[in-house]
């Protein structure tokens, strides 16, 4: 019998389709990997903006990763939304009772790409002391980055130096750090990679595409990362093919009316035509 290659998300629930695991989910299956999911919020969102969040409660959450990982497995976890400091610590508590699933992938979602706040502010602190320092790898944006290391960033200068000092935080994990650049308002946009367990960096350099359509872009990226761990990718092909496969995602997404705000990217860019 054939096997599958298997990624589980756990991240909140996007009804417009554009994000969270609805994204993630789309973003696995473009990749040819089998997906399951732990869903911890249902989130009232659309393109425009994000109205409400229903939380789900967090021995429900634990269930629902062992229920999957306990059967199924995963070859790589994405980490989206989690929204407070309790279901942080369920969610890592949960994990640990795995270890044999050591590729995890966080996105820190803390802001939508609306503006709407995401994360409560007495979380930050909990997500980046205790679960960051358990992942492969983080994929925060400026703003996230700028949270976490309590300083601004805001100019394609800083973002070596931020990338290696997320990673710092960690002397003893070894987390990479994916620190993207779409915040900044240059027409080339350069994201940097700092892989922790080489110490070297990478960095992506892409022409801005002008486009409203951008709802998700955080985490298609990060479950494209993760898709590609899952097949079996060391970290710098894992990195550079999701980054390949966002780009086209947002290019080919660009050509598309949908919804009256943010639209989505394009995750099945490959196969649509």
């Amino acid at each position: 019998m054939k096997k599958y290659t298997t990624a589980l998300t756990i991240a909140g629930s996007d009804p417009s389709g554009g994000a969270g695991l609805q994204a993630d989910l789309k973003t696995f299956s473009a990749l040819g990997v089998y997906g399951s999911s732990a869903i911890v919020a249902v989130v009232d969102e659309n393109t425009c903006g994000v109205y409400g969040v229903h939380s789900i409660p967090d021995d429900f959450v634990a269930g629902q990763i062992r229920s999957v990982l306990s059967d199924i497995g995963a070859d790589a976890v994405k980490i989206g939304m989690l929204h407070n400091s309790s279901l942080i610590r369920t969610v890592l508590s949960t994990l640990r009772q795995y270890p044999e699933v050591r590729n995890i992938v966080l996105d820190p979602v803390m802001v939508a790409t609306s503006g709407d706040p995401l994360l409560e502010v007495d979380a930050i602190r909990t997500l980046r002391d205790e679960l960051m320092p358990y992942c492969r790898i983080i994929t925060p944006n400026l703003p996230e980055a700028s949270m976490l290391l309590g300083m601004t960033i805001n100019h394609q200068d800083q973002l070596e130096d931020a990338a290696r000092q997320l990673s710092a935080l960690y002397p003893d994990s070894k987390v990479s750090v994916m620190l993207k650049a779409g915040h900044l308002v240059d027409d080339k946009l350069t994201d940097v990679f700092y892989n922790a367990e080489d110490d070297h960096f990478l960095h992506f350099t892409t022409d801005r595409i002008d486009t409203p359509n951008t709802h998700g872009t955080g985490c298609t990226l990060s479950s494209a990362i993760a898709a590609w761990l899952a097949k079996g990718a060391d970290l710098d092909m894992a990195v550079s093919s999701g980054k390949e496969y966002i780009n086209a995602a947002i290019a080919a997404g660009a050509e598309y009316s949908i919804g009256k705000g943010h639209g989505p990217v394009c995750h099945f860019h490959n196969l649509w035509h």
